[in-house]
């Protein structure tokens, strides 16, 4: 049966790998710092009702691209595409240099690459620290493999960067363009959804260390704007969060 990634590739390892879903609300971060990709996938699409729910989904359809056939990756795939071509709106309030009116649909390459940008970048920064170290070879490796996926969700290959180092080029421009706006509505997200999901209480220590974690991987520029406070003592405990991470049984 044909399959777009083998037992070689690097995608299974890390999507599989219980302690990266710990890169899922880093990501929906990110993702919600830009304000219109945020008004098409959250708002628009109703996300915010259970956002961890979507992380679950789209964990979902990671695993059956990662490990499944060709054609079982088609039919989870064929409906989040459909799902994206439907949606269409406008911002209702000015966010950023986007004034309101400005408009917006799912299937947009730039937001689409924004979206997908999101989860690779934070499951190449939560990998490492959480499990094992990528040489600089495994990650270009890792971001060809999301290209693939990238292509799954309808982006052509000329619409995201080529390799690692285009890659990372691509973020740190968008993190220095001036286009990531965090709203009230996204700041809500990450603090009262995001940061404080319904646990129980004997894993509440393991919600905090998540949630170090998670700040302390979001860009200062970003962690500012969702007003997150940070500290020299913050980012020393972040390395100790990575030490303890690495012990948690999977």
């Amino acid at each position: 049966m044909q399959r777009y990634f083998d037992h070689h590739s690097l995608l299974r390892e890390v999507v599989s790998h219980r302690l990266t879903a710990l890169s899922g609300p880093r990501a929906l971060l990110v993702m919600a710092a830009h304000p219109v990709a945020f008004a098409g996938f959250f708002a628009h699409t109703g996300a915010l009702d259970d956002p961890y729910g979507r992380l679950r989904r789209t964990g979902r359809v990671m695993d059956a691209v990662a490990f499944g056939t060709r054609a079982e990756a088609e039919r989870m795939t064929a409906p989040v595409r459909r799902a994206h071509s439907r949606v269409r709106g406008v911002l209702s309030a000015d966010a950023g240099r986007f004034p309101a009116g400005t408009p917006y649909r799912g299937d947009d390459p730039e937001l689409l690459l924004w979206i997908l940008a999101a989860l690779a970048e934070s499951a190449m920064l939560v990998f490492p620290r959480a499990v094992r170290t990528l040489s600089r070879e495994e990650l270009n490796e890792l971001w060809l493999d999301y290209r693939e996926v990238g292509r799954m969700f309808a982006l052509a290959g000329d619409e995201m960067p080529p390799d690692i180092d285009a890659f990372e080029r691509y973020m740190a421009d968008m993190y220095a363009s001036g286009d990531l706006c965090v709203t009230d509505a996204a700041r809500e997200l990450a603090i009262d959804i995001v940061l404080k999901p319904p646990v129980p209480v004997k894993f509440l220590a393991v919600r905090e260390l998540v949630n170090q974690v998670t700040v302390g991987l979001v860009p200062a520029g970003l962690r500012r704007q969702y007003g997150f406070k940070w500290d020299p003592v913050r980012g020393a405990a972040l390395v100790g969060a990575a030490q303890v991470l690495r012990r948690l049984p999977v």
